[in-house]
Parts: C-alpha cells; sequence; structure tokens
C-alpha cells in the first residue's frame, strides 16, 4: 500500500473511531468536557489527511485508479458517519442526510459501472466543492455541540444555520451528481466494454 493510500485508510478508520468518542458521555453520561477537546482535533486531522494523500500521491507519482476511487469512498464514510452522529442529536434535519446518503450510492454505483469498463472517475471540481460544503457544515455543528457540552450558551439562530447549511448540502451534493452523470454518460451508460448477465 503506497503512503498516499495509507493516508486515505487512516481517513476511514478514524470515521468509526469518532463516532465511539462522539457517544462516550451519552453511553457513559461523563467524559463530555474530554470529548470536545479530543473530538474536533480528531476530526481536524481526518480532514488533513485527504489534503495528505493528495500532496503525496502526486509528489511520490503514486496516483492510481484504485486511490481515485479509494479517496471519495473514505472522504463519504467520514463525513456521513459525522453527519450521523450530529442528526441523532438533533441537529441535521433526518431527510436532509437521507438524501446525502441516496446520491452517494447513486454515485458509488455509478464509479462501479465506470470502472467495469475501464473508467476511473476520481474527484471533480464539484464533487470537491460539495465535499468542503459537508466539512463546514461539520465543523460549525460540532462546534455546537461542543459549546453544550461546556454549558456554553449559543444563539438561537445558530440551529437555523445548521438546517440551511444541510439544505445546500443536499442540493451541492445533487448539482455534482448531474455533472458526473453528465460528464461520463458514455462510460457509465455504454454498451461497450464490461462483462454482462
Amino acid at each position: 500500500m503506497s503512503l498516499s493510500d495509507k493516508f486515505t485508510w487512516l481517513r476511514g478508520f478514524l470515521a468509526p473511531v469518532f463516532f465511539v468518542l462522539y457517544f462516550i458521555p451519552v453511553w457513559t453520561g461523563r467524559f463530555g468536557v474530554v470529548s470536545v477537546f479530543v473530538m474536533i482535533p480528531l476530526l481536524a486531522f481526518a480532514e488533513i489527511t485527504d489534503y495528505l494523500d493528495g500532496y503525496f500521491a502526486r509528489k511520490r507519482n503514486e496516483v492510481s485508479d484504485f486511490g481515485k476511487l479509494f479517496d471519495p469512498f473514505c472522504d463519504v464514510i467520514l463525513n456521513i458517519t459525522v453527519f450521523f452522529c450530529l442528526m441523532l442529536s438533533g441537529y441535521i434535519p433526518p431527510l436532509a442526510l437521507l438524501l446525502i446518503v441516496y446520491r452517494e450510492f447513486v454515485i458509488n454505483f455509478v464509479r462501479m459501472m465506470a470502472a467495469q469498463k475501464g473508467v476511473a472517475i476520481g474527484a471533480r471540481k464539484g464533487g470537491k466543492t460539495k465535499t468542503v460544503t459537508y466539512i463546514v457544515t461539520c465543523f460549525y455543528t460540532l462546534t455546537l455541540e461542543c459549546c453544550k457540552r461546556l454549558g456554553v450558551d449559543t444563539p438561537d439562530f445558530s440551529r437555523v444555520i445548521v438546517t440551511v447549511l444541510a439544505v445546500i448540502c443536499v442540493i451541492l451534493a445533487y448539482v455534482s451528481l448531474a455533472d458526473y452523470l453528465l460528464s461520463f454518460k458514455e462510460a457509465v451508460f455504454s454498451k461497450k466494454g464490461g462483462g454482462g448477465r
């Protein structure tokens, strides 16, 4: 496994770690304050690995078809995990998360269809913009939860901002999905190449 793929794998591995750390105070009634000072640095490091895997892939000439698929896969694992935690805490609307999950299933299916025909679909500009919006939403909402655990009051409109951000995430998710479908329709829907049933 290349160094860049190790960073990508680490991002995927940290997703369930974040989940456990997020809910330990809920399950035990303890460590609420401690969790604040662990979760944000952990999530920040996990997101930084997204930069590191791309940096080392280019620097060490490790760009591969596997990496093009593995990188967005681990992005989704991490972001959906954080969204799921925040949804269970009442921040993210369930419908927004469900629509995002549907989108991610569809794009993974598209990538598999393209890979079957020898085409590796990497992240596109629209997909990267969507991911950045996911990250901003995760950090903003996690900050609200951390303030709650520290006993710090936040303005009532802060919850409205979370809802607005969630709606923006859904919109950008489907705009980027349309971009992928239009850009790779030949690879996905063409009957040439690949195996049949």
